[in-house]
């Protein structure tokens, strides 16, 4: 049975810092692209950074230079570095992993990431 299960959101103030964790089971880690996904009240899923099982990322424009995913494969872990949080970067992230030859995906439950005053 294959798990995906993300820890460490919560309640940050504006310029704050989180470090998001995915940790999988059930699938052979290292032949999957990861990728955190969030979604804000009343709007679609968007993606926020993606690995690769050869370590390239991808950020969204939102995000980059702010946020950093890395990945551990002895961990079989999937992390998001959320630095100088901003209101607008609340939402549920979901973690996402994508096998790099059939393509298939898997998504976790979700972790609620609020950033207030």
């Amino acid at each position: 049975q294959v798990q995906l299960v993300e820890s460490g959101g919560g309640l940050v103030q504006p310029g704050g810092s989180l470090r998001l964790s995915c940790a999988a089971s059930g699938i052979i880690f290292s032949n999957n692209d990861m990728g955190w996904f969030r979604q804000a009240p009343g709007k679609q899923r968007e993606l926020v950074a993606t690995i690769t099982s050869g370590y390239s990322t991808n950020y969204a424009v939102s995000v980059k230079g702010r946020f950093t995913i890395s990945r551990d494969n002895a961990k079989n872990t999937v992390y998001l570095q959320m630095n100088s949080l901003k209101p607008e970067d609340t939402a549920v992230y979901y973690c996402n992993s994508e096998h790099s030859y059939n393509r298939r995906q898997y998504w976790g439950q979700g972790t609620q990431v609020t950033v207030s005053s």
